[in-house]
């Protein structure tokens, strides 16, 4: 079985555009998933997030993790990276953020089941965890 791959245009270029601070769920591509009938897990972990405080404009950094059944169609990782990516230059709240990507990814995957857990550093000794869920 081959992978059908002409419809993804960020993986395999040799030159990559980072967008800093315009999070659009448009930055993420999708490949068809070979296997919509069995439900099987999908895990993508960053521990190199960030985003800026609203407020204040300083920097928040996050361990994302995106755990997903998988629909018709599976997130391409390299534009799941850049879409991560994205966020470095905006300001918003944690919580935002956490169901900001839950719902850009619902919109461009339509998942069976979606799992996003924001783990944010500690800031004042407080440490956030956001987590955010969507069942089909």
């Amino acid at each position: 079985m081959i992978d059908e791959v002409n419809e993804l245009t960020l993986l395999g270029k040799s030159s990559t555009h980072y967008e800093l601070n315009s999070p659009s769920y448009k930055i993420l591509e999708t490949f068809p998933n070979k296997y919509p009938y069995r439900d099987y897990i999908i895990t993508h972990t960053t521990k190199e997030f960030t985003s800026l405080c609203p407020k204040t404009g300083q920097p928040d950094f996050a361990q994302i993790t995106i755990t997903y059944v998988a629909n018709l169609v599976c997130v391409e990782s390299k534009s799941l990276k850049l879409y991560l990516f994205s966020y470095r230059g905006e300001g918003s709240f944690m919580e935002t953020i956490c169901n900001r990507i839950l719902e850009d990814l619902i919109t461009v995957c339509n998942p069976k089941k979606m799992r996003i857990e924001a783990k944010f550093a500690p800031r004042g000794g407080v440490e956030t965890i956001i987590v955010a869920e969507f069942v089909q």
